[in-house]
């Protein structure tokens, strides 16, 4: 089992730039995948971005490549989304997710933070 817990949301002005942090607690941070997932009002939740447990592959949906940047420091357990040129669209509760899949599908995930909102104004 991995804990994890996500900070940095906030309310930004499109264009600016906010980097998220996913503390994870557990001795398995280093050998599993990480992800990053995103609900917006309404909308089901979706895949954003992944990174493997060795940070060796990384994968992001189109919406977010060359804005977004998934990272991982297995010193400090932790798991970063570095988040520039925000969008109005961008806007969402992020969650950050373990699995030991190398995979972008939800339901592969089985530990889930508790969600940091970030709202993007025009």
């Amino acid at each position: 089992q991995v804990q994890l817990v996500e900070s940095g949301g906030g309310l930004v002005q499109a264009g600016d730039s906010l980097r998220l942090s996913c503390a994870a607690s557990g001795r398995t941070f280093s050998s599993i995948t990480m992800g990053w997932f995103r609900q917006a009002p309404g909308k089901d939740r979706e895949f954003v971005a992944l990174i493997s447990w060795n940070g060796a592959y990384i994968y992001y949906t189109d919406s977010v490549k060359g804005r977004f940047t998934i990272s991982r420091d297995t010193a400090k357990n932790t798991l970063y989304l570095q988040m520039n040129s925000l969008k109005p669209e961008d806007t969402a509760v992020y969650y950050c997710a373990a699995s030991k899949k190398l995979s972008s599908v939800e339901n592969t995930y089985d530990n889930w933070g508790q969600g940091t909102q970030v709202t993007v104004s025009s």
